[in-house]
């Protein structure tokens, strides 16, 4: 497994809890401006190698590199965060009694406090980036409604725009489908494809039509390990996969 290039570098990451092994031995690349699906049974990992990348769990052994440099496993959260990767969890966290326009804003703020986000001049450019994050997740329309009002789908569009407004370099999103309708899905998979255009995104999902969509190469992790990686039709017909996986 080459450095060279990646953004994200995990090598032979081991994660044990009281003797199970949630990681056992993992090892993954993204590459800049990649995106990626991660699949797999319950347990096989997924949330735990979240958990690594963002500093949330300190592995027992291995490597975590981001650009090919950084050293995640000596970061805490705040820092990673700060190095330019963004992690959107499954259930929306939205601040529900401001408006759309406003929860972008606060994302922009970074290290401000609530209060002083709102009271500071907004400059030129950071209204043009506000406006630009709402067009790119689709919200412009809905600027001025109280986040509390919005759909599900909406609420997981604005989270990932308040994402967006820190200028990750990697975002990664979990299950941003769960519990959408048909269109709100597809047009989700068209959000990421959008956004992927600059970014890299890292995607954990259940949804293989969703994954279909997205078509991209698809992780699949069983045991805490990768067990097959490839296009989606690739690890579909992968034995392994279907007795793990997709056949229960």
């Amino acid at each position: 497994m080459s450095k060279a290039g990646s953004l994200l570098y995990l090598n032979g990451i081991t994660v044990s809890f009281d003797g199970f092994k949630a990681l056992n031995s993992l090892s993954l690349i993204v590459a800049e401006g990649e995106m990626r699906a991660i699949i797999g049974p319950n347990g096989a990992g997924k949330t735990t190698m979240m958990d690594v990348i963002t500093g949330k769990t300190r592995p027992d052994a291995g490597e975590a590199l981001f650009e090919e440099s950084a050293d995640l496993l000596t970061r805490d959260e705040a820092e990673i965060a700060r190095l330019g990767i963004g992690r959107k969890f499954q259930r929306p966290s939205v601040f529900e009694s401001h408006t759309v326009w406003d929860n972008i804003e606060l994302a922009l703020a970074g290290n401000r406090g609530v209060l002083e986000s709102l009271f500071h001049k907004r400059s030129a450019p950071e209204t043009a980036r506000i406006e630009e994050v709402l067009d790119t997740v689709g919200l412009t329309s809905e600027a001025t409604r109280l986040a509390a009002y919005l759909s599900h789908g909406q609420k997981q569009w604005l989270e990932i725009g308040m994402l967006l407004a820190q200028e990750p370099k990697l975002l990664l999103v979990d299950e941003p489908v769960a519990g959408m309708t048909d269109d709100e899905t597809a047009e989700t998979a068209r959000l990421l494809k959008r956004i992927a255009r600059e970014k890299a995104v890292v995607v954990v999902e259940h949804d293989m039509s969703f994954v279909r969509e997205l078509g991209v190469k698809v992780t699949v992790l069983h045991e805490g390990s990768v067990l097959a990686e490839g296009s989606l039709d690739t690890v579909s017909a992968d034995p392994r996969v279907i007795e793990v996986y997709l056949g229960r």
